[in-house]
């Protein structure tokens, strides 16, 4: 049975997803102390209901004081026609903000796929998401994120767009229920926090070119990537090519690269994280509770332009594209939205600049297949890619280096007719910003690992059983003039096993699963150390979170500053 038959980085990491837990007396709120107390004894088997969705991520912190909320959206989708409405700022709290947080609460009720949907304000994608799967009776769950990056967009009237593309008939009946908002926090002299440093100019791009205001001097392109659709580029990473024999087929097998180009030269590379949506690897009950890492919040894949800002700034359009490497030609399934975040130099009209180093190796791709009993794919591929330019600002010439290169290796086996599946796959994306004009040079290190660790299998009775761990890590570590001046790490990992009865009606399924997500968070700013364990849908463990907390000294268990996570 094929696994196709279930339906920047200090600030980024907090970013993510923070699923409001079910209103409980025996449970506190996110920002509250918890205790590891089980919250209550799990049945024999999953029911009609469970807990609602959770994560182990931190919440976004808020600034005290004065806020103000705005409606974004609020929508039932059933189908795939758009919410279209209006954006006005919020009145009572200034144009500049020192957090802006958006907010979406869901609820869905009766029987339903997973979902993606997107949020667009002003052509802007501030926000792309995916669903959870419902129970009978019904879930509720929230997801927190950090906009405060798109205040541009977000100080004057715009128009706005959300889709959660959805079917809703007789057999899949959850209509899926949504309210986005977004609360300002304001900034000033009237209070006392600081506006945030955020981009001046967030753009869109315009028949898939891009104009940059004449006086840019950093440029930063998002890329939203999600391979999804319900085909094979949902599950990219266990793709084969054409001479095997499974079910997903592609020319060259698994490897997929994130790359965006201007005017037609490579411009920068990116490894795509390895979403596992709530239906994925055939068990929903995987998923039910803890989804798997940033399946609510889907972060954009980041590229530092800024070598190309001195052709960019001549005022004309340039030609920017995003293509996904591995696809099949002439085969969707990936979404690619871009923004374009520009900081301008506001004491110059013109920045003029020039790209002065361009080094793409080549491609590394191989995928070596192995029939058997048990057919094996192993593929390794990697790439690699650096280039610097300069702008001559009003502050003085600014030399930018971006080297970035990614790695990634796997193992594929499985049985005829996919009665085992399995992968073990591992993708490092590492990348090296130096930022070099007045003062000693800047440069900041991110270095990113996923990693997929999984078997589902099909045995007698039609009992299939998948066990899986996911994992999410990243080092940052920023220098000024060769000492350290901040570093974070982030390890995020989940671990699932359920099982049930294949190709029965709902009540018949007889499903069982334990899962855990342990989030944890350390570094200059502070550390954050969570985790969550469900069995049969019932939160048992909830560990209580390590506040953020000012401290210049590593947290106890903290991982390694010298390991990659």
């Amino acid at each position: 049975m094929s696994m196709l038959a279930g339906a920047t980085l200090v600030a980024s990491t907090l970013l993510g997803a923070n699923p409001a837990l079910a209103a409980r007396p025996t449970e506190a709120r996110p920002t509250e102390a918890r205790t590891a107390t089980p919250l209550a004894d799990p049945p024999a088997e999953f029911g009609t209901d469970w807990h609602d969705p959770v994560t182990a991520a931190p919440p976004v912190s808020r600034p005290g004081g004065a806020s103000c909320e705005v409606t974004v959206a609020e929508a039932q989708f059933r189908d795939f026609t758009p919410y279209r409405g209006t954006y006005a700022p919020p009145s009572g709290c200034g144009d500049r903000w020192s957090k802006v947080v958006l907010r979406l609460d869901g609820k869905v009720k009766g029987r339903q796929y997973d979902r993606l949907g997107y949020l667009h304000i002003g052509g802007v994608e501030v926000f792309r998401t995916s669903t959870p799967q419902p129970s009978p009776d019904g879930i509720e769950w929230s997801v927190e994120k950090d906009v405060t990056r798109y205040s541009d967009t977000f100080r004057a009237g715009q128009d706005v767009e959300m889709l959660i593309g959805n079917v809703v008939d007789d057999t899949y009946t959850g209509i899926i229920d949504v309210k986005v908002t977004l609360t300002f926090y304001p900034a000033g002299k009237q209070h006392t926090v600081r506006a945030a440093a955020t981009p001046d100019r967030v753009l869109t791009l315009q028949d898939g070119t891009l104009t940059t205001p004449r006086n840019s001097e950093r440029i930063v392109a998002e890329v939203y990537a999600t391979g999804s659709g319900g085909g094979c580029e949902e599950y990219w990473y266990l793709t084969v090519p054409d001479a095997a024999p499974y079910s997903c087929k592609a020319g060259d097998g698994p490897y997929r690269e994130v790359r965006i180009e201007v005017d037609g030269e490579l411009a920068g590379i990116a490894a795509p994280f390895p979403t596992v949506w709530t239906g994925g690897w055939s068990n929903p009950f995987l998923w039910y509770v803890i989804p798997g890492p940033r399946a609510f919040d889907i972060k954009p894949v980041e590229y530092d332009l800024t070598p190309f800002a001195g052709l960019l700034n001549d005022g004309r359009p340039h030609r920017i594209d995003v293509s996904v490497v591995g696809v099949p030609e002439g085969q969707s399934g990936w979404s690619t939205p871009v923004n374009v975040l520009v900081w301008q130099d506001a004491k110059s009209t013109h920045v003029t600049g020039k790209l002065t180093a361009h080094q793409a190796r080549d491609l590394t791709n191989s995928s070596t297949y192995m029939p058997g009993s048990e057919h094996r794919l192993d593929t390794d591929a990697g790439h690699r890619l650096t280039v610097s330019g300069y702008v001559d600002t009003s502050h003085g010439r600014v030399a930018t280096t971006v080297d970035r290169e990614l790695a990634s290796t796997s193992v594929h086996r499985w049985t005829d007719g996919e009665a085992t599946d399995a992968l073990d796959g591992i993708w490092t994306d590492d990348e090296k910003v130096t930022v070099d004009g007045r003062g000693p040079a800047v440069t900041t290190r991110t270095d990113r690992t996923y990693t997929m660790d999984g078997t589902t299998t099909l045995g007698a009775g039609d009992r299939l059983r998948t066990v899986l761990s996911l994992g999410d890590r990243a080092s940052v570590v920023e220098t000024r003039g060769g000492r350290r001046t901040a570093w974070s790490r982030l390890d995020d990992s989940y671990t699932g096993d359920a099982t049930y009865t294949a190709n029965v009606p709902r009540d018949q399924r007889h499903a069982v699963g334990t899962t855990s997500e342990r989030y944890r968070l350390y570094g200059s700013d502070g550390c954050y150390d969570r985790r969550l364990v469900t069995v049969q849908g019932v939160l048992t463990g909830p560990a209580g979170p390590t506040r953020p907390a000012a401290s210049a000294s590593p947290c106890q268990g903290a991982p390694s500053s010298t390991d990659r996570g």
